[in-house]
């Protein structure tokens, strides 16, 4: 089924959801209401189902793109320079570039004897000579295996930590990168209630200090994560047909993607980051502690300051299962309060005009649970610490390979008035 195709489907179950609920009047008796809210649930299913196949399509394409220009480069590179010379391969005076390098370092099973010098020399400066980019160590040595990561590597392994978590996105949240671990003190303020005063001619300005500006500072360190070790056969490293850096930076991705996004969402600050579910205000206490309605949500939004609410990173954040019931909700004159966006055309679905993030970290609607937060997501910093870090055994899974990989974070709120929760009764 082509994306074109997709999308319309996706659209016809959206409509047919909609009818479901539609047809639940007043005066549906309970068996018929049970039955139209089971086929509007199990629409809604194959919905995200749709969604979930559009967002893989759209992502394999762009790999193959990637894929297919990675097999010209080779193509050019082994081209013969002119005519007059048998030369193939890299060309004359050119650096063997580092990807390569650490694709023969895997294929040869982890071993820098299967490297040549110049090659084992590449791989340590983690760079080619015409491309002098800095990159991180990893923790390993040598002797074990341990290199440094290339760029591509990295961005995937990054990439994929996004997409398991928004809590890692710097479209969501505010980023600081930093090279070293060091703790960095970050200054907060919430000025938003203090105004200025209306001033009488020829008279002396008030100095009571009653106005001082009030600011507080906290703390943003290095916590480290790791992904214990990921096994692969010696074979699969030596004749895989695909892209491994693709397929390493998914799986350590998918690991530290989890991990990082827990942390930064209900971490409690001793030993790990402070998460922003932890560290935000109360807005609203819901009514009932297994349902939330349309006028909580509203109190909640109006809970927040409007100076907040106008920030470009002003969001929902709450899990699936939320999201679930809250599609279900209509206003005053019956008209849903969850609006379906357009992937085709970038548009993301909205609640009461707000955008949305899931995340899978925050608790589901029960007694005493955190389960909405709404607010200015810029506020919330996360301190990221160099790039991810790559090591590589041999010899304890011999003739197999291992690779681990570990990152340095940190979260902190900065204004916990900028981020407000709903909580279950």
């Amino acid at each position: 089924m082509s994306l074109t195709e997709l999308q319309e489907k996706r659209g016809r179950l959206m409509t047919q959801a909609r009818e479901a609920l539609d047809e639940i009047k007043k005066n549906t008796d309970e068996a018929r209401a049970a039955e139209l809210d089971k086929r509007h649930d199990d629409i809604m299913a194959e919905f995200d189902k749709i969604e979930r196949t559009i967002e893989r399509e759209q992502k394999m394409a762009d790999v193959e793109a990637r894929f297919a220009a990675r097999q010209e480069e080779e193509r050019a590179r082994k081209r013969p320079k002119g005519e007059d010379t048998d030369t193939r391969g890299q060309e004359e005076g050119a650096a063997i570039e580092y990807r390569q390098v650490f694709y023969k370092f895997l294929a040869g099973g982890a071993d820098p004897s299967f490297l040549e010098p110049e090659e084992r020399k590449i791989l340590r400066a983690g760079a080619a000579p015409k491309e002098a980019e800095k990159r991180i160590q990893s923790v390993g040595t040598t002797t074990a295996g341990g290199f440094t990561v290339p760029t591509e590597l990295a961005n995937t392994i990054i990439k994929s930590m996004k997409a398991w978590g928004p809590m890692y996105d710097e479209d969501i949240c505010t980023t600081l990168n930093t090279a070293t671990g060091n703790p960095i003190k970050v200054p907060t303020v919430d000025d938003t209630a203090v105004t200025a005063e209306k001033h009488t001619e020829g008279t002396a300005l008030t100095d009571d200090g009653g106005k001082d500006v009030t600011f507080g500072q906290k703390s943003l360190d290095s916590y480290g994560y790791d992904t214990e070790f990921v096994k692969f056969s010696l074979e699969l490293a030596r004749d895989s047909i695909f892209n491994m850096e693709s397929l390493l930076g998914q799986l350590l991705g998918e690991r530290l993607g989890r991990i990082a996004n827990q942390e930064l969402t209900v971490g409690d600050g001793t030993g790990d980051p402070n998460g922003i579910v932890t560290a935000s205000s109360l807005g609203k206490t819901a009514a009932a502690a297994g349902a939330i309605t349309y006028d909580e949500i509203i109190d909640l939004i109006h809970s927040v300051d409007p100076a907040y609410r106008q920030s470009p990173k002003v969001r929902f954040m709450f899990n699936d299962l939320t999201l679930s019931a809250i599609r279900k909700l209509k206003d005053g004159e019956g008209r849903y309060i969850w609006t379906m966006g357009n992937v085709q055309q970038g548009v993301p679905n909205v609640l009461l005009g707000y955008n949305y993030s899931i995340n899978q970290a925050m608790a589901n609607i029960a007694t005493g649970n955190k389960t909405l937060l709404f607010g200015d997501f810029g506020k919330y910093f996360v301190r990221k610490v160099g790039s991810p870090l790559i090591g590589v055994l041999r010899e304890r899974f011999w003739p197999d390979l291992g690779i681990a990989g570990l990152i340095y974070f940190d979260g902190e709120l900065g204004d916990t008035a900028a981020v407000k929760h709903l909580i279950q009764a």
